[in-house]
């Protein structure tokens, strides 16, 4: 069956459509809040920083990958250690993005008219009118800022879906049961080559996770891949120490068999 992501806007229904269809087809249900949660119990890092990093966009002069962007990266890899276990409904923003060419993977965006969403945080966060408005407008922009700074993309594209509901118009059951039956085609289940592609982002979000929490290796702007157990790093590191260091603990990961390197030393730090 398919891994199911539902992208949802504040206030848009998307939590109630998610929890509809793990019932039904008796997956687990995980948030991007609980996702969060476990992050922070699992590597010991700030809730508040890892919070404000997934929810505020970086300032104009912080175009580099910084320590927000290696919270990401510690946030990826639970979600995708979920992930691994598959029959998994996720809901929460972009996380089908990090995802990229994983074919047995259902993207479906919830939207809903802004009047729905208006009600929605006037009741939920006890706003006014002008307050809801004011919210749902910030949320959505932080969300644009960070799409486009972390994958080059609108969030809002319909391309990047295989399914779009407006839960304003279909009711979630309605909407529930058409993902329900999607989950089972044959386009959405595992293929050798898509289980091997998820595989690999797996351990390449492993390795990425122990090099972000890990003092040695913080002053660094590198990138990650993994092929089959053996994992590629390039970029650059604050020394030759550091360089040293980052080899070392991804030989450590899980599941890494061989890894490669192609470091320089170079000016770009994490903060």
């Amino acid at each position: 069956m398919a891994i199911i992501m539902i992208s949802r806007g504040t206030f848009s229904g998307g939590k109630a459509l998610a929890e509809y269809v793990a019932n039904r087809l008796g997956y687990p249900c995980l948030s991007r809040e609980e996702t969060v949660r476990e992050a922070v119990k699992k590597y010991g890092i700030s809730e508040s920083e890892l919070t404000e990093a997934m929810n505020e966009p970086p300032p104009f002069w912080q175009q580099v990958h910084g320590k927000r962007l290696s919270y990401i990266k510690v946030f990826s890899a639970v979600l995708m250690e979920h992930i691994r276990e598959e029959n998994l409904v996720y809901h929460g923003h972009v996380a089908h993005l990090m995802l990229g060419p994983v074919s047995h993977v259902l993207r479906v965006r919830v939207i809903a008219d802004m009047e729905f969403r208006i009600k929605g945080a006037m009741t939920r966060k006890n706003l006014s009118r002008e307050g809801a408005i004011a919210f749902i407008q910030k949320i959505d922009n932080q969300r644009d800022k960070w799409t486009r700074f972390l994958y080059g993309m609108e969030w809002k594209d319909a391309s990047l879906y295989d399914v779009l509901f407006n839960l304003e118009h279909l009711g979630i059951d309605v909407a529930g049961e058409t993902i329900v039956h999607m989950a089972g085609m044959d386009a959405f289940k595992p293929t050798a080559q898509s289980q091997k592609t998820l595989d690999d982002l797996i351990l390449g979000s492993r390795v990425w996770s122990a090099l972000a929490i890990n003092g040695q290796a913080t002053a660094t702007k590198i990138t990650v891949s993994a092929d089959a157990g053996t994992v590629t790093i390039s970029g650059s590191a604050s020394s030759t120490k550091a360089i040293d260091a980052i080899a070392a603990l991804a030989k450590e990961v899980e599941g890494v068999r061989e890894v490669k390197t192609d470091l320089g030393v170079g000016p770009d730090w994490y903060w």
